[in-house]
């Protein structure tokens, strides 16, 4: 019997609530998944073959209900700690169409914060509405929306809500109807409304800038963000 090989354990705290998180480095198995997914032009396919791996290597949790830029840290991370630090890849220049090699150093991208964002939105004087950041499944439902459908943007919202709090009461949305959310939401007001989008605009997410100089001396930078950079 070939021997079963053991692998590293690491330690790393989830950006959006801290929680302790262990990890092992992703292997064949994971890289497989990570090739076929990059061949694929579906974002959906992309996205969940990023939980794939990434609930394979977390350690005993589940990672279903963790936000989107909490997925994409630990992608990061798995990279990094399963080959190396250092990512190689060629972008074409959008003026000169000539090649570019870019070196990615994986430890300096950092989760980007809008300074003013906040969970909180004043309702009025005696209620705040309490929001959370939508989880991996959630983000997946909301990729396979109809940017036309105009219940996208209401379901985006909801996605977003945790609970209706004053200094006395606590009434978390997961124990209410749809229909009961439904009557709630529909008595908001529009500067509400308002601040949840701007909840959703602002939240964190991992960010980097690329300086580079093109053939004719020109300085540049290439930004690398969201989940399709991770399949560069």
């Amino acid at each position: 019997m070939l021997p079963k090989i053991d692998l590293p354990i690491f330690e790393t705290k989830l950006p959006s609530t801290q929680e302790n998180i262990k990890y092992r480095p992703f292997t064949v198995k994971e890289e497989k998944i990570m090739l076929v997914a990059g061949e694929s032009k579906d974002m959906m396919q992309q996205v969940l073959a990023i939980k794939q791996i990434v609930n394979n290597c977390v350690i005993e949790r589940d990672i279903s209900d963790i936000a989107m830029f909490d997925l994409e840290y630990l992608l990061l991370l798995l990279r990094a700690r399963s080959v190396n630090n250092e990512v190689e890849f060629e972008i074409i220049d959008p003026d000169t169409s000539e090649e570019i090699k870019l070196t990615l150093d994986i430890d300096n991208v950092e989760l980007k914060l809008a300074p003013d964002h906040t969970k909180e939105v004043k309702i009025n004087e005696q209620y705040s509405l309490m929001l959370k950041y939508p989880s991996i499944d959630e983000f997946i439902r909301i990729t396979a929306l109809n940017d036309k459908d105009p219940l996208s943007s209401y379901f985006i919202m909801i996605s977003c809500l945790d609970s209706v709090v004053s200094e006395d009461e606590v009434h978390s949305f997961k124990n209410y109807s749809d229909k009961e959310v439904d009557d709630f939401m529909e008595n908001v007001s529009g500067d509400v409304v308002k601040g949840i989008q701007k909840f959703f605009d602002s939240m964190p997410k991992l960010r980097h800038t690329m300086p580079y100089k093109d053939k004719e001396g020109n300085d540049k930078n290439f930004v690398i963000e969201g989940i399709r950079s991770f399949f560069t």
